[in-house]
């Protein structure tokens, strides 16, 4: 199989690229540029390709099916960058990575914790010096309702782990699971807002799930809640989160993921300004808490996504049976 691979950073891909394109027998071409329009005539000769979170429409497609290719593999478990319908119709198989949900998972917790002891406030005042405690007193999880949006792995994960802080966890699904009902209780989503402290979501980004949480959820959540998002930034209505948290509506806020993240998350705009206004205006607030994509990010979970995209390009190409063929 020959497999060319865009976006590859050799910072932290160089040894699994190394590890698992030699175990699965893999040709590899690495190119650190995203794919575009400008650049796909490189995939000549290629059986497959992978990506990031590029945004991969039918134009794109239909010039990678030319150039011969059969697989396209993101390395990421979303795909809402890509567009399926096309691919189907030109006979693209489409492959996502896999990773343990516990990266995400601990990731999630560790901004309730922190978004509930008021850790960045804490630390930017002692950076000048400030050790006093008026405006730091926070609250113990422990004690709270958390709601856990969503039980596929990640969430599943999440309320397991959280199950040893001793808190009461509600959960929401369309689909219930069995081993969610040993920690949680499902409801439904109207009273998972109203009695929730702490709400995280864990649900994937479809057109059903655009602005999950919009203007109207935030009038039925309590006062003062926490949330969290290491799931996808179009489930929340940014621009209805921020008029919440200048009123007060939501105490605090931990956000791995924004809407219009794209051309912005993973690149280094330390002498831009930012195109993405939104951004500003939570970076602004002392008690929201954001970080750039990055709670997937940890040594298991890189060598995981790479291993599945190679896999699974093989996979599909010898046409046998794959569990990373995304199915929609």
């Amino acid at each position: 199989m020959r497999l060319f691979v865009y976006n590859y950073r050799d910072y932290d891909e160089e040894t699994y690229f190394k590890k698992y394109g030699a175990l699965y027998n893999a040709e590899l071409t690495l190119c650190s540029d995203s794919p575009s329009m400008e650049n796909l005539e490189r995939l000549q000769g290629f059986d497959a390709v992978s990506i990031i979170t590029t945004p991969t429409g039918r134009d794109v497609l239909k010039k990678m099916k030319e150039m011969g290719i059969r697989c396209v593999a993101t390395r990421s478990i979303g795909v809402n960058h890509i567009d399926l319908k096309a691919a189907e119709e030109l006979g693209i198989t489409v492959c996502n990575a896999v990773y343990p949900p516990d990266s995400v998972a601990n990731y999630a917790i560790m901004l309730m914790l922190m978004c509930c002891r008021k850790v960045i406030p804490t630390l930017k005042r002692a950076e000048i010096q400030d050790f006093s405690l008026p405006g730091k007193k926070g609250k113990e999880i422990s004690v709270s309702t958390v709601g856990v949006m969503g039980t596929g792995r990640i969430g599943r994960t999440v309320i397991r782990h959280l199950s040893g802080f001793g808190c009461r966890i509600l959960a929401y699904d369309l689909y219930e699971n069995d081993e969610v009902k040993k920690y949680a209780q499902y409801v439904d989503r109207e009273t998972l807002l109203k009695e929730s402290d702490i709400l995280t979501l864990h649900m994937p980004y479809t057109e059903e799930n655009y602005h999950l949480v919009d203007e109207r959820a935030f009038v039925q959540m309590k006062e003062g809640a926490i949330l969290i998002n290491t799931a996808r930034g179009e489930l929340i209505d940014t621009q209805a989160l921020i008029a919440a948290v200048q009123s007060g509506k939501i105490g605090a806020a931990g956000l791995d993921v924004i809407e219009q993240e794209t051309g912005l998350y993973y690149a280094n705009l330390m002498d831009r300004p930012l195109a993405n206004g939104e951004l500003a205006v939570l970076n602004s607030f002392p008690n929201v808490i954001v970080t750039p994509h990055t709670a997937f990010y940890t040594d298991e979970a890189v060598g995981s996504m790479i291993q599945s995209t190679i896999e699974g390009c093989c996979l599909a190409l010898e046409g046998k049976e794959n569990p990373y063929a995304f199915r929609g």
